[in-house]
């Protein structure tokens, strides 16, 4: 008679193709995960949300890069007052003292990251662009496009600014302007 009256005290629970609740096993005990399968599993949970976590919570870093007539000031760390009206002007002038110039320049040095180059063109007459590449990138080569580094944009009309992110790993990169030929400023990336 006592397991009768607990029967009927007991909520009624949907049964399964055994006579069992459902997800339960013999004994009426839900299934239970060899233990470590669940510390691994756990840990692979945990592992997962730590990383889209702190994924999140990395920004870019910003870049700002300011082009003016035939160059990039901040490599350069002065203005040279290039007048520029077309790209020609600057093929010319880039050929008598581009080689001088980058041996004077500074190197640009980062660390492993994300990053976003927000480029000014600054008083240029004509739409600019923007490119970012590893060091031997060959734009011809097909296998380059998958296994090296390379970010590029134009429509820099006069005054306005632009945005380019890229990862960058380890190595050696060049950035220039194609449209406003500008030398090919070195950029290094090293540390973690």
């Amino acid at each position: 008679m006592a397991s009768a009256h607990r029967a009927s005290a007991r909520p009624l629970a949907r049964r399964g193709s055994r006579g069992r609740p459902p997800h339960t096993v013999s004994g009426g005990h839900p299934p239970v995960a060899p233990r470590g399968l669940l510390t691994l599993g756990a840990a692979l949970l945990a592992a997962g949300l730590a990383s889209a976590g702190a994924g999140a919570a990395e920004h870019p870093q910003i870049i700002q890069l300011t082009q003016t007539g035939c160059q990039f000031l901040e490599p350069e760390g002065t203005d040279h007052g290039y007048k520029t009206t077309k790209k020609a002007d600057c093929d010319a002038i880039n050929a008598q003292t581009g080689a001088d110039r980058i041996a004077k320049s500074k190197v640009m040095e980062l660390k492993p990251g994300r990053y976003v180059f927000r480029v000014t063109n600054k008083n240029v007459p004509y739409d600019l662009g923007f490119w970012l590449r590893s060091k031997d990138y060959d734009f011809r080569n097909p296998l380059h496009k998958l296994t090296k580094t390379s970010v590029s944009g134009g429509g820099l009309s006069p005054g306005k600014t632009q945005d380019y992110a890229v990862t960058l790993k380890p190595g050696e990169y060049v950035f220039s302007c194609p449209l406003n030929t500008t030398p090919d400023y070195r950029l290094v990336v090293k540390g973690g």
